[in-house]
């Protein structure tokens, strides 16, 4: 089981991709990645909202989820999410331990 964080960060003014590019460019993103039970974490920027990032965050566990929102790194993202006065709306998704159905299979191509 892992966990799955979808976090959309909306701003104006391209504020949102700003604030990407600068966890990228300060290195707090290579940081976060290298905290113990990160699975994933990355940007996206959805094509039909450019004033839009989503971050795709996965997680071994809560326990890994909740060190990591106690970390210094969490204070550098609120300092970076006030900087750029982004909002944020969240979405949680558990993985599914059976993986992906076989019915699903047949239209996946690897």
């Amino acid at each position: 089981m892992a966990i799955v964080v979808n976090i959309y960060y909306t701003g104006i003014n391209g504020n949102a991709g700003k604030f990407a590019e600068e966890m990228l460019s300060a290195g707090i993103v290579d940081d976060i990645r290298k905290e113990e039970g990160n699975l994933k974490y990355e940007y996206y920027i959805p094509m039909n909202d450019t004033e839009t990032v989503l971050l795709i965050d996965s997680w071994t566990d809560q326990k890994a989820i909740d060190a990591h929102h106690s970390s210094e790194m969490m204070k550098k993202i609120t300092i970076l999410r006030e900087k750029y006065d982004l909002r944020m709306r969240v979405e949680r998704y558990i993985t599914d331990e059976n993986g992906i159905p076989e019915s699903d299979n047949k239209f996946i191509k690897s």
